[in-house]
């Protein structure tokens, strides 16, 4: 039975994200979608949705949301206190909703992003094939605010097979896997990359995050490097040397030189770093 989230409360920035819009790079758009895409396919397969099912990107928690309709629900990425109709209910299961019935995240202990899926997805209009917010491009939904009302997709098309799944834990040290970039020879210190601690930046976001520590080198006499095409997990050194690592929001072309692009498997883990917290990354 279809119907809609009524938005109570916002926290951090609550987005609408799918498996994001490929393909557009000609005309300036890029692909966005969700940012750990790892959390985001997770839940939409416990509820029983189809891949590619639009949900909720919320950021550090304090989204309340009310049902209008039965429906079932479950949030996964960053593990928050939750609750359901004043109860307390676990990261990973699998929920049901109820008319009325309101459902709280708190802040997570760990991790940055959680996910909550509806069964059949959340259905806002799509803008070019997605129902993805795209920060950068500003296209998209726009982010979540106390008093929308998010309409439901009709009943998901899989069966609810698993109750529930252990919350994932975001703590411990990180280490990512990096390969050398084209253009790892306009940076003098390129392995200062996979020698230095970094600190996730103040300024980090879903276009790109943001490195702190040691800047790295331009390397002397290169000149200006023409704009090429950018990817996600690419590592890109402007001139003040603090590299900028970009996210699924990333621009489609860029102009620093590219010193390493972390693995794609790895990328999602960049999505529940917090700023503050430190990275390291090894050459793959």
């Amino acid at each position: 039975m279809s119907g809609a989230l009524v938005v109570r409360a916002v926290g951090g920035p609550c987005l609408v994200q799918d498996a994001g819009r490929p393909g557009h790079a000609a005309i300036g758009v890029g692909a966005s979608g969700a940012a750990d895409r790892t959390s985001y396919g997770l839940a939409n397969r416990l509820v029983g949705n189809g891949p590619g099912a639009a949900a909720l990107e919320v950021v550090l928690g304090g989204l309340e949301v009310e049902a209008t309709a039965a429906t079932w629900v479950c949030v996964t990425g960053a593990p928050v206190p939750l609750t359901v109709a004043g109860r307390a209910e676990p990261t990973g299961a699998v929920l049901a909703l109820r008319p009325g019935d309101r459902l709280r995240m708190g802040t997570p202990a760990s991790g940055l992003r959680s996910y909550l899926a509806v069964r059949g997805g959340i259905a806002v209009a799509p803008v070019l094939g997605s129902r993805s917010r795209d920060t950068l491009a500003g296209i998209g939904p726009a982010p979540l605010a106390a008093g929308d009302r998010v309409p439901l997709g009709a009943d998901g098309t899989g069966e609810l097979l698993v109750d529930a799944v252990p919350p994932t834990s975001y703590d411990g040290p990180v280490v990512l896997r990096v390969v050398r970039g084209p253009r790892a020879d306009w940076v003098a210190d390129a392995d200062r990359l996979v020698t230095t601690t970094w600190q996730v930046g103040a300024a980090s976001d879903r276009v790109g995050l943001r490195l702190d520590g040691a800047a790295l080198t331009p390397a002397p006499d290169r000149g200006e490097l023409p704009s090429e095409g950018a990817l996600r997990g690419a590592i890109q050194v402007p001139p003040g040397g603090g590299p900028v690592v970009f996210g699924p929001d990333h621009p489609v072309t860029g102009g620093y030189p590219v010193v390493g692009v972390v693995v794609d498997a790895d990328t999602d883990r960049l999505a529940q770093l917090r700023p503050g917290d430190p990275v390291r990354f090894r050459w793959a």
